[in-house]
């Protein structure tokens, strides 16, 4: 695990209508503050990566389909620089991962249909935190395409 990445399991309701899916309350222990939220639509096989924020927290979950999610810490001062965290998430895994500032993260679509990834982030975004790079870099030591064996 990458240092203050946190993983907390989803209630979900289900009864003959449908569904609730818990995502994160004002009361839970890791809430943090409120600044929007957003969902972030991802195509089977697409990759939405690389990115990190500079002060905003990450609160992601996935309502709809199925994503890999991949982490990698760069921050100097932690315990856990260079490691690289990968996690599936989805309707079958569905769990809320909280990505804290400075640690580089994205995401692919995986499955038949399009995944539906829900942010409630800690701050509005701005585009003045945020930094990007090419998915397929050789800055960060990881391949998107599917692992076989």
């Amino acid at each position: 695990m990458i240092e203050g990445v946190q993983i907390h399991p989803l209630r979900q309701i289900p009864d003959e209508r449908g569904k609730i899916m818990h995502m994160l309350r004002a009361d839970s222990p890791h809430f943090k503050e409120f600044g929007e939220i957003y969902f972030s639509c991802v195509y089977p096989g697409s990759v939405k990566a690389w990115h990190i924020h500079r002060r905003m927290t990450l609160n992601y979950a996935v309502i709809v389909g199925h994503i890999k999610l991949v982490l990698f810490d760069d921050r100097e001062a932690s315990p856990t620089r260079g490691k690289l965290q990968e996690l599936f998430l989805g309707e079958s895994n569905y769990s809320l991962v909280i990505v804290p500032p400075m640690v580089w993260n994205g995401f692919k679509g995986i499955g038949d249909k399009t995944a539906m990834v829900a942010n409630c982030a800690t701050i509005p975004h701005d585009a003045n935190e945020i930094e990007r790079m090419d998915p397929f870099t050789t800055r960060i030591p990881y391949q998107w395409e599917i692992k076989h064996g």
